[in-house]
């Protein structure tokens, strides 16, 4: 693989036209003093985005690859996670004013034996949190 990407480059560095049926370079405009017998003409020596996906080179990982549909599943999932998440924590009442009441947990005594809506909502928190950083963990390896 690596002989046909040696070949490509130096199909294009050398001025020939390029393999694959890509566009070949236009020739640079000689000029009366400028061209002796020694002097190497200046070139581009990239390949382009065509020729590199007719010769098969891609950036995909092997699941995104062979299975693309099931890594926008998990991105899909991923997004939804996310979403949730940010409605359970909008949905989140506190008992405390300001800043502190937010983020500081608060201490309960006393044996409940159902939960309420609050507690509950806060559990799903939990689990939503838990599986959004799953499927973000997921989808940064599936290289999506």
């Amino acid at each position: 693989m690596f002989d046909l990407i040696l070949a490509a480059a130096t199909a294009v560095a050398a001025g020939t036209p390029a393999p694959l049926g890509a566009a070949a370079p236009a020739a640079p405009a000689a000029t009366a003093g400028a061209a002796s017998a020694g002097a190497v003409p200046a070139t581009n020596a990239t390949l382009s985005p065509q020729l590199l996906q007719q010769l098969g080179i891609t950036h995909k990982s092997p699941l995104a690859a062979h299975a693309p549909w099931l890594a926008h599943g998990i991105a899909g999932i991923f997004l939804i996670f996310g979403i949730a998440l940010i409605a359970l924590l909008a949905m989140q009442t506190t008992k405390q004013d300001g800043l502190s009441g937010t983020l500081g947990g608060r201490v309960e005594a006393g044996y409940k034996p159902r939960l309420g809506m609050d507690q509950q909502i806060a559990r799903l928190t939990t689990f939503v949190a838990i599986g959004f950083v799953f499927f973000g963990v997921c989808t940064s390896l599936t290289g999506f």
